[in-house]
Formats: structure tokens, C-alpha cells, sequence
């Protein structure tokens, strides 16, 4: 749902084949991802993610985390410079939290709103330029996806089934339609994929 500023709204987020983004341990079990997340083909699909992107919007869990973690890699001259050149990307850029709790910003070039994700994205889209990327917040995408206010999906699905875990997509969705503009397979049976949604014009 593209405006006259014409910024997209994309996300990114790691599933499992059944549909998990955690397992069954919850929140913090990412086991059944870890063989995959520094493949290949889930590098490069990180770094094809935010190339068009001038504002990352996160929830406060994954900001918090974020923070503790990628601005040491922004500066490891070690680091795979695919790794590296999100870890800029993301310290530099535009970053939008939401958070009922945080009263302060936690990091450099960030803002705290304290509002429902569809108001929020709904403002950013109204000024600047870029795509505006919900960075791997489960519960910002699950809000925005019931809204009907994503336009691209960059999913990884890794080839674990964990029997337990969070789901992305709940019931009660709306009914929406994509179309597949990237896919690509990794050695260990990891697969990229890149959504776009289709939207048909009021003419139509």
C-alpha cells in the first residue's frame, strides 16, 4: 500500500517448515535455526533486505537485543562483510521502536513511540523516502499483516519442523494475494524468498 511518497513497508523474518519463528521452548529458542542463519544464501538475502531501506521499525525485545549485538560487528574488520554491512546500515540509519515501556531511546539515530504499529507505519509512509523494514519483530509484522499494510515479505524458511513455537500466521488474517519476485536454495535445504503483495487499483 504504496502512498504518494511511495515507501514500501517490507519485513524480514526466519520460519521453520511449520511455520515457527521460535521453538518450543519459546521466545529465546532459536536452536532449530542456528545451523542456517550464516549460510550463504541467508547472507545475502540479509544484505538484499535493507539495500532499499532508510528506516528499520522494531519492537522493543529485538531492538534491545539488536543493540547488545550488531554494533561490535560494525566494527570487526573480521567480520563477513555482508554481516558488517548490515551491522552499518542498521547503527546508521533510521530506527523507530515500539515500546510501551522504554522511556528513552536506546540507541544512537532512534525514537521510542509508544503507539499501534499501523498509526506508526501509516506516519512514516506520509514523509521521506526508502523502505521503511520491520526488522525481524514478529509482533510488529503480525500487526501490519492483519492491517494489510506490508508490501514485501523476505522470508527464510529453514528446513526444521519444532512441533512447538510461535506462529506468524494466525487465523483471522485477511485474505491477501503475493507473488514470488525472489527465490533461492541453500546447500542445507534453506530457501530465501521474497514476496510482494498484489494490490490492484480501484479502477480495476
Amino acid at each position: 500500500m504504496t502512498d504518494s511518497t511511495g515507501r514500501r513497508v517490507t519485513a524480514n523474518l526466519s520460519l521453520t517448515l511449520d511455520g515457527r519463528y521460535n521453538g518450543p521452548g519459546g521466545p529465546g529458542d532459536f536452536a532449530a535455526f542456528a545451523p542456517y542463519v550464516t549460510t550463504e544464501v541467508a547472507r545475502d538475502h540479509m544484505n538484499r533486505m535493507w539495500e532499499a531501506a532508510t528506516t528499520a521499525l522494531l519492537g522493543r525485545i529485538n531492538a534491545q537485543g539488536f543493540m547488545g549485538y550488531w554494533p561490535s560487528v560494525a566494527e570487526d574488520a573480521n567480520a563477513d562483510p555482508r554481516d558488517r554491512g548490515y551491522a552499518k546500515w542498521l547503527v546508521d540509519t533510521e530506527k523507530v521502536v515500539l515500546s510501551t515501556t522504554l522511556t528513552e531511546a536506546p540507541w544512537e539515530r532512534t525514537r521510542v513511540v509508544n503507539a499501534p504499529a499501523a498509526d506508526v507505519v501509516t506516519d512514516l509512509k506520509a514523509t521521506g523516502e526508502g523502505d521503511i523494514l520491520v526488522n525481524s519483530s514478529p509482533g510488529v509484522i503480525k500487526a501490519l499483516l492483519s492491517a494489510d499494510l506490508i508490501d514485501r515479505l523476505y522470508l527464510m524458511i529453514f528446513p526444521e519442523i519444532t512441533g512447538g513455537g510461535q506462529r506468524l500466521f494466525d487465523d483471522g488474517l485477511p485474505a491477501t494475494t503475493w507473488t514470488l519476485v525472489h527465490q533461492e536454495t541453500g546447500e542445507l535445504g534453506e530457501m530465501a524468498m521474497v514476496y510482494d503483495r498484489v494490490r490492484r487499483s480501484m479502477a480495476e
